[in-house]
Parts: C-alpha cells; sequence; structure tokens
C-alpha cells in the first residue's frame, strides 16, 4: 500500500453534530476513495456552552452539557462512473443542563437515541469511481461533488419538554463542495442550506416551524508525514427563524465557528481523529466549546 493511498482513505467522515447544538466542521468530506471501500467509525464529543431558548419557553441562563457517540457506517461508490459514499450516522447521547424558569432553578437529564441520519455524497468532476489499483496512481487536483444529509425524526422525544434529544422533524441538507490540491496542501469550500419540515407537537400541542439555515466552511489541509495531516475549519451559519403557531419569533441563528482536527493512521486499517472547536460569535443558542475523538477501522475494495 503506498503513501498517497494511506493519506487518501484516512479520512473520517462524520455526518454531523449527534444533538443539534452546533455546527459541525467536516474537513475532507469531499476526499476521493476507491469503490468498494467500507469504513465504520466510532467517535465521541463533549460539548459544553450555553443555550438560548424560544422566546415562548419562559426559561433563561440555559447551559448544557452534551456526551455524544456517534457510531457511522459509509461505503464507497460507483455513480455513473463518478465517486460516491453512502453513509449512515446513529447517535447517541446524553445531555444535561439548567435554566431558571420564573426565578426557579431548573435541571434536565436525558440519555438515549437523537435523530439518525443519512448522507448521499457524489464528486462529479476530478474524482472518477476508481478500483483499488488504479486509485493508486491517483493524484487530486480540483474536485467538485455534492451531497445530501436526510435526518430522520426517531431520536428521543417528549412533546411536554423543552429539551429533547430528537428533534420531531424531518430535515435535508444539501450541500455544494469544492477541493483543491496544492502540492501538500488542501483547500476545500462548502455552501449548503438545512431545510426543515414542521413539528406539529411542540411543546403541548404547539405548531412550531423553522426557516432554513444556510452555511458554508472553509478548511486548510496539510499532508503530514506517515499519512498523518491536520486541518484548520471555519463556518459561517444565519437563518433558522422559527414560528409558533404562525406567529414568527426573534431567534433567528447567526454566528461562526472555528476549530482544528489531527488525524493519524494506527495500523493498516485502523485511524485516529482528534478535533476541537469553538465559537467566535453566535447571536443565538450555539455558544458552544466541542472536543472530541473517532477511531475508523476500513475493510473491502481490495484491500
Amino acid at each position: 500500500m503506498n503513501r498517497q493511498f494511506i493519506r487518501t482513505v484516512t479520512f473520517v467522515v462524520l455526518l454531523g453534530p449527534a444533538t443539534g447544538f452546533g455546527q459541525s466542521l467536516e474537513p475532507r468530506a469531499y476526499a476521493n476513495a476507491p469503490v468498494g471501500l467500507n469504513f465504520l467509525v466510532v467517535g465521541y464529543a463533549y460539548s459544553k456552552g450555553g443555550v438560548s431558548f424560544d422566546p415562548s419557553v419562559p426559561l433563561e441562563n440555559g447551559e448544557a452539557r452534551v456526551h455524544s457517540v456517534p457510531i457511522v457506517y459509509v461505503r464507497s461508490l460507483d455513480v455513473l462512473g463518478n465517486a460516491a459514499n453512502i453513509g449512515f450516522v446513529l447517535p447517541l447521547a446524553s445531555v444535561s443542563g439548567n435554566a431558571t424558569l420564573n426565578g426557579v432553578e431548573r435541571e434536565r437529564e436525558i440519555t438515549g437515541i437523537a435523530d439518525p441520519a443519512l448522507r448521499l455524497a457524489v464528486n462529479f468532476y476530478g474524482a472518477p469511481a476508481m478500483s483499488m489499483r488504479e486509485f493508486r496512481s491517483y493524484r487530486q487536483d480540483l474536485i467538485v461533488g455534492a451531497s445530501l444529509v436526510v435526518t430522520a425524526p426517531l431520536g428521543q422525544y417528549d412533546p411536554n419538554r423543552a429539551v429533547n434529544l430528537g428533534t420531531n422533524r424531518w430535515s435535508a441538507k444539501p450541500e455544494l463542495g469544492l477541493s483543491k490540491a496544492l502540492d501538500a496542501w488542501t483547500v476545500e469550500l462548502s455552501a449548503g442550506a438545512s431545510f426543515f419540515a414542521k413539528n406539529d407537537d411542540y411543546l403541548q400541542g404547539n405548531v412550531r416551524e423553522q426557516d432554513p439555515i444556510y452555511s458554508a466552511q472553509l478548511h486548510l489541509t496539510r499532508q503530514l508525514a506517515g499519512g498523518k495531516w491536520a486541518a484548520v475549519s471555519t463556518t459561517y451559519y444565519e437563518g433558522g427563524r422559527t414560528t409558533l403557531n404562525g406567529a414568527a419569533r426573534d431567534d433567528r441563528l447567526s454566528g461562526s465557528r472555528i476549530g482544528a482536527t489531527f488525524a493519524l493512521p494506527l495500523a493498516r486499517q485502523h485511524s485516529l481523529k482528534v478535533y476541537g472547536s469553538t465559537g467566535l460569535r453566535a447571536r443565538t443558542g450555539t455558544d458552544f466549546d466541542t472536543f472530541g475523538a473517532a477511531w475508523q477501522y476500513l475493510w473491502g475494495g481490495g484491500l
């Protein structure tokens, strides 16, 4: 197995935050890989910070601590001659938090399954579908791709509570991504929008709707010796104003985050990723610090 192969396939595809409290940073989301590879990823992340609530909820001074364990399966595919992949994430999470309700301190703890997600990504330029043998001579230049992430309302949800692991609604995020290799560096840019179905059982039967959230990410990745790589990332997001029973709320999201990622191969089929991120600016609800790690095992595809 040559060094270029190791550098390229030891990436980690994570489909987003397990609980939706922040905007995830995903370097190498559009990296190429040989057809037929399987990726199993098990991660752990810890997030802590302030959280704001819908203005219709009389809660103030909210703080939360989130422990999440995403379990991810990804398979690389051939879609009309283009490299692609499909992935599924099952997020397990534990959330503990406190807030003030009418001057009285309240606490809440939840453990269970958050909304699972399915992601399909296709690199339609600069990343042809290749076998393992063909891939060994591949050198990236410019890759252009697109992805779609769909989350299902299957997470733990209590309509009598303001804080839940599940959202009781479907969501979909189409995204366009570009990845340009510059010797040992790779510059990646992606932009997308998250669309949400209505939650028709929000806090004892209310109907809650949310406008799309528009976001963009920028990643600068450096290839290092021995198959390791490191990335610095930033994201900006805007939108997401909600309505409750048709009445608009003043809770539009607007903010940015910055983070760093380091990945290293441990053996031929094993790799490890560690990462962290923090908010640069947050208007509502996403002022979190996050730290995590993920182990990845790959097999198949003639490995």
